[in-house]
Order: structure tokens, then C-alpha cells, then sequence
């Protein structure tokens, strides 16, 4: 294998905004030497190191993969514009922050997709990096591109780029693959043919089939190894979590250290795709959680920890959890938060409790401003709910709040808009001494979700809706902010586009479009010329409803939860009918009951409730 070393002066760095992006060298980082390994692999984040470094896969797969005798894994985060200009300008390839080496001298370079916006990223980092970004145009000179991440859960508008798709769980899949990659990797598509017979693999191009329409079918069913039906690999038992994560040189968008108590969700918010392709629900032991919080203070010095869950307050032992850490926090001088607390007295009594508490605002969703609305995308909250939340919010002397809202839910009215203004000002008018803050985003259908068939609205009716917000939250009292509605049909379109997507994302990259999660870089006009130019429509993929019975994208990709389970949740959603959380009622057979340890309903109840 060649080897290239990229090496700027220390005046290149100078040219560019925030040059610790691009040093390395941070503590805990693993920089070994690149010829003590036979296999190396690039961990990419398609964003910019701030956010990469606050991914929460990127840690744990950076220990497991270095604790692994004969590889190395380093990290690789997108450039910024100026760091692009300086790399083409001086001919030198993009590189990793341990050793430097270009992207094209690692064996796999592998993607971490959690936003669709980023698309475009992943094809800078490859140009970059000496790789074409072209599955197609790849052969064994250059690494085995793979991605894994939530947006794989409809890997079909990235397929013409990537190798191999993961999906689901990492932590025991990876190994497995790197055991294929090891005995096949010098042959690339035998290792591909090998791999696909993994569980959780992948393989776009092991013959796809697609209709006169041009959406995906199935996977060739001449093909021995390619299953019709990829299931999502699903971790029983939630290991050990990274207790040595690499601590940056700049302030990450998370920059405190956190750890995981536990996976899934089981409250079934009808938008929610995490709470969807997230379950079962397993939680970590609560010694184990004391002893990684013990490790993370010594090995990383952060003032902060954070307790991660899509829902923190369903850990079954969370105060006692909370009690647990008051000494290492006293002790160390470490606040303490709980980010996804559900709305009621009990969250802000347990937030009062946490020891080092250092902010004075609180943050709810209620998601929408009527009760109806909130039955039909099955949240739970009532106004008792909202304005006892309040009452203790007002007697423990908290001054902000925050509240998230949603808008161009199914079924949603002009009346239901008019509950968010309402019910923010009874809000405001009660709690004369709060500073509010209000953010309403506009729906974006997921894939694998109940609202998976259902069209985004359009730019027009998202004007109308936020001219009433902004008429009737006119006061000092409220800051009121909403989503681009452009920004978000070009995020649907991703999101449920198919195979034919990929050349429109090759297109917008070809227009310059980079960084299209960033306001500023955001460019609606390439997109738009992109998809035309491709003989396609935005509008198509995100603002079309579609029927129950038409073929789906991601139909192949097998997350655990039944598309019965997601049909009769549509329907549910369209007669606003509650499903009760199966953590405290009977199984709701979302097709993963069968996972005795992560379905908590057969341990609390032993009953379940036909499909």
C-alpha cells in the first residue's frame, strides 16, 4: 500500500476559521502506528468536527474497533468551505486528524447518516479524499465505502454511492464484518457477496429490481446472497458504554460527557422515527451507569455529565439513579442533566434534585396545541399536564421556558394552530415572571413511521400557518421561531426518496450545494434545478400522500416493527385514537414481542394484544 502523509505549514492553517478542526492530537485520541495494523478504517461524521465530535456513535465505535489488536480506527469530519479551497488549491487530499493519512489509504472509510441534509457531505469527503464518489467507478485500489446511522433505515437515495449499508445496532454487527473484510477484503466484490450474508448488511449493488416506475422492487432473488429482506440488527444487551471518549479541542455542540441508560422508546409518538427504528427498550444497570459516570470524570474532565434517553424520566430507577451520582457530582464539582424528561411535576421535582443544577430554563414539547391534535400523533399530554408542570415550575423559581411545537401534522386545522398562540399565552399569562421561548417546526414524514404515507405541507400553507402564529404571539413577552419549509421538503424528498434520488444528489453537490444543514449555506435553487434536471419533482417525494397499499423505497429494510403495526397506527391516527404506552398497559404487538429482555409489557403485565 502507498503511503502519503498530507503536511501543511503552520502558516496553511492560518487561512482558515477555527484550524483545531483539523489538528488532532486531542486527549484520549488513539494514534498508533500505521504499519503495526493490517486494517485501517476511517470513522466518518459528514459534518463539522463540532458536531461529529458530539455524535453519539462515533465513541463507541472508536473503542471498539481500537480495542481490536490489528486495526486502527481514525476520524475524518466534512471541511469547511475554507478548508475545501485551501485542499484543492494546495492539491492535497483530505486526511485524518491521527496520523494524517489521505482518505484513499484507508481499507474502509466508513459513514455515520444521521441527518439527510448531509448528503452532500459524504461526496465532498470522498472527492476530497482521492475516492470517486461513484460506487460504480470503485474498484480495488480504493476503499470499501460503508454507512450505517438512522438515515439507513431507506439507504436507497445514497446506494449509488455506498458500498454497504448497516443498519441498525453496531456494536456486535461490525465485528462480524471486519472478520468478512479480513478474509475476503483483497478481493472487493467477494468480500461485498460475503458480507451481504451477514445479518443488518446491505449490498446495493447485488442486482436491485424496479419497476416500469422506476422504484426499488426487491433484491434479485438469483442472487444467492442478497436477502429480500434486510433485517436491522438489534442489540439484546446494551454493552458497556465508552468511558474514554476523545475530548475535543473546541466546544462541541454537546460539550459535556454523557452517557446512555437506555435505548428505545416505548410511548409511540406517531412522528417520532427514533422512537420507531430505536426499539425494543433496554436499559442499562444502574452500577453500571454510577461506574462509567466514575471513569468519564477521571478520564475526561468535563463540568458536565448528561444522563442520554429518548425519554429519561421512563428509567425505571431514575431518582434513585440521580441520588446514586450526588457524590461523584459533589465531589468533583459536576452538574448533572437529564435532557427528554416527560411533562408533569414529577420531572421538574427531579430536575430540583439534581445535584450542581446550574440553568434556570426548562424545556417541554408539547408538539401541539390541542388536546385532539395531540390524541391523533398519540402525545399524551393533557392541559392538567401542561399547567401543573407550570405550577411547580413557578414554586421552584425557574425563569425560562422553552416549548416545542410541530406543525403540518395529520389532521391538523386552522383550530389547532389557533391552540398553539392560545395556549402559549394562558402560558405566558400565568407565569408572569417567565421568558418564553417558542419553536415550531414543520413535520417531516419519516420512513418506518405512521406518518410515512403522509404529504408534507407545502411552502404555501406553512406561510399561512406561521402568519397566524406570528399574529397571535405578538408580544416582548415571546420569541417565536419556525422552520425554513424549504429547508424541510428538501429534507423529505431525501428521506423518502428512492434509488433515482442519488443523481439529484450528485447533481446539487456537482451545483456546489455543501453544508445544506447550515442556514447560511443553504441553497433551495440547486436542489430545485438538481431534481428538474434529473426529470424529477421535490414535490413527488415530499409533499405527495401516499396510499397504504403503494410500494415503499425501504419496504426491503426490515427495522422489527411490522408494517400491520404501522398501518393500523396510521388509521388510528386518522380516527384520533390514544395507544396506550406498553411499559404500563398491555403489549401493543409491534412486531418486536417477541424480544422477551427489551419488551418490558411481557414482564410488567405477561399479556398481549393481537395484531
Amino acid at each position: 500500500m502507498r503511503e502519503h502523509i498530507v503536511s501543511f505549514p503552520e502558516s496553511a492553517f492560518y487561512q482558515v476559521s477555527r484550524p483545531a478542526r483539523y489538528t488532532g492530537g486531542e486527549w484520549n485520541s488513539v494514534a498508533r502506528g500505521w504499519d503495526s495494523v493490517s486494517l485501517r478504517i476511517a470513522l466518518c461524521y459528514p459534518d463539522t468536527y463540532e458536531l461529529g465530535m458530539s455524535n453519539l456513535a462515533l465513541p463507541v465505535l472508536y473503542e471498539i474497533l481500537n480495542r481490536q489488536p490489528d486495526v486502527i480506527a481514525e476520524r475524518v469530519f466534512a471541511p469547511w468551505a475554507d478548508m475545501e479551497e485551501l485542499l484543492r488549491g494546495s492539491r492535497q487530499r483530505l486526511f485524518s486528524l491521527e496520523t494524517r493519512h489521505p482518505l484513499d489509504e484507508f481499507d474502509i472509510v466508513a459513514f455515520s447518516l444521521g441527518y439527510e441534509l448531509t448528503y452532500t457531505n459524504v461526496l465532498t469527503v470522498l472527492d476530497l479524499g482521492g475516492i470517486p464518489v461513484l460506487r460504480e467507478q470503485r474498484d480495488g485500489r480504493y476503499p470499501v465505502v460503508i454507512a450505517g446511522g438512522s438515515c439507513a433505515v431507506n439507504p436507497e437515495p445514497m446506494s449509488d454511492f455506498i458500498d454497504l449499508f448497516f443498519i441498525g445496532e453496531a456494536e456486535e454487527g461490525i465485528l462480524e464484518l471486519l472478520d468478512s473484510f479480513r478474509a475476503y477484503g483483497a478481493e472487493r466484490q467477494r468480500f461485498l457477496r460475503a458480507a451481504a450474508r451477514i445479518p443488518g448488511v446491505y449490498v446495493p449493488a447485488l442486482a436491485p429490481r424496479y419497476s416500469a416506475a422506476g422504484s426499488f422492487e426487491s433484491l434479485d432473488p438469483a442472487v444467492p446472497e442478497a436477502s429480500p429482506s434486510i433485517s436491522r440488527r438489534i442489540v439484546p444487551v446494551l454493552p458497556p458504554p465508552p468511558t474514554r471518549p476523545v475530548v475535543p479541542f473546541l466546544e462541541a455542540v454537546h460539550d459535556y460527557a454523557s452517557v446512555e441508560i437506555q435505548r428505545g422508546c416505548t410511548r409511540g409518538c406517531r412522528f417520532c422515527q427514533a422512537g420507531m427504528i430505536d426499539r425494543p427498550v433496554r436499559i442499562r444497570d444502574r452500577a453500571q451507569i454510577v461506574d462509567a459516570c466514575e471513569e468519564l470524570a477521571a478520564n475526561c474532565g468535563y463540568s458536565e455529565l448528561s444522563l442520554l434517553s429518548l425519554s429519561s424520566s421512563d428509567y425505571p430507577e431514575i431518582e434513585e439513579l440521580v441520588s446514586d451520582l450526588q457524590p461523584l457530582c459533589r465531589r468533583q464539582n459536576i452538574s448533572l442533566s437529564l435532557p427528554s424528561l416527560r411533562l408533569g411535576p414529577e420531572s421538574v421535582r427531579l430536575l430540583e434534585s439534581v445535584p450542581g443544577r446550574r440553568s434556570s430554563s426548562f424545556t417541554f414539547a408539547p408538539e401541539a396545541g390541542t388536546e385532539r391534535l395531540r390524541r391523533a400523533v398519540n402525545k399524551n399530554i393533557t392541559e392538567d399536564d401542561v399547567f401543573s408542570t407550570l405550577e411547580a415550575l413557578l414554586k421552584g423559581g425557574w425563569t425560562k421556558l422553552k416549548l416545542y411545537f410541530m406543525m403540518g401534522l395529520p389532521t391538523e386545522t386552522e383550530e389547532d394552530i389557533e391552540g398553539i398562540t392560545d395556549l402559549v399565552r394562558r402560558i405566558a399569562r400565568a407565569g408572569s415572571l417567565f421568558r418564553l421561548s417558542v419553536s415550531v417546526n414543520l413535520l417531516v414524514p419519516k420512513p418506518h413511521t405512521p406518518c410515512q404515507w403522509t404529504a408534507q405541507e407545502d411552502e404555501q400553507q406553512v406561510f399561512s400557518k406561521v402568519d397566524l402564529l406570528k399574529k397571535g404571539l405578538r408580544t416582548d413577552r415571546v420569541k417565536l421561531s419556525w422552520s425554513d419549509s424549504l429547508v424541510s421538503q428538501v429534507e423529505a424528498a431525501l428521506s423518502r426518496g428512492d434509488r433515482r434520488v442519488g443523481k439529484a444528489i450528485l447533481r446539487a453537490w456537482q451545483l456546489g450545494s455543501r453544508f445544506d444543514a447550515w442556514g447560511e449555506s443553504f441553497c433551495y435553487d440547486n436542489w430545485l434545478l438538481a431534481f428538474e434536471s434529473c426529470g424529477l419533482r421535490l414535490e413527488d417525494y415530499a409533499n405527495r400522500e401516499r396510499s397504504l397499499d403503494e410500494p415503499l423505497p425501504w419496504a426491503h429494510i426490515d427495522t422489527g416493527v411490522s408494517q400491520a403495526y404501522l398501518v393500523r397506527e396510521h388509521r388510528r391516527m386518522s380516527s384520533e385514537e390514544l395507544t396506550p404506552d406498553c411499559r404500563t398497559e398491555s403489549c401493543n404487538a409491534c412486531g418486536l414481542q417477541q424480544w422477551e429482555e427489551g419488551c418490558a409489557s411481557r414482564h410488567s403485565t405477561g399479556t398481549t394484544t393481537a395484531p
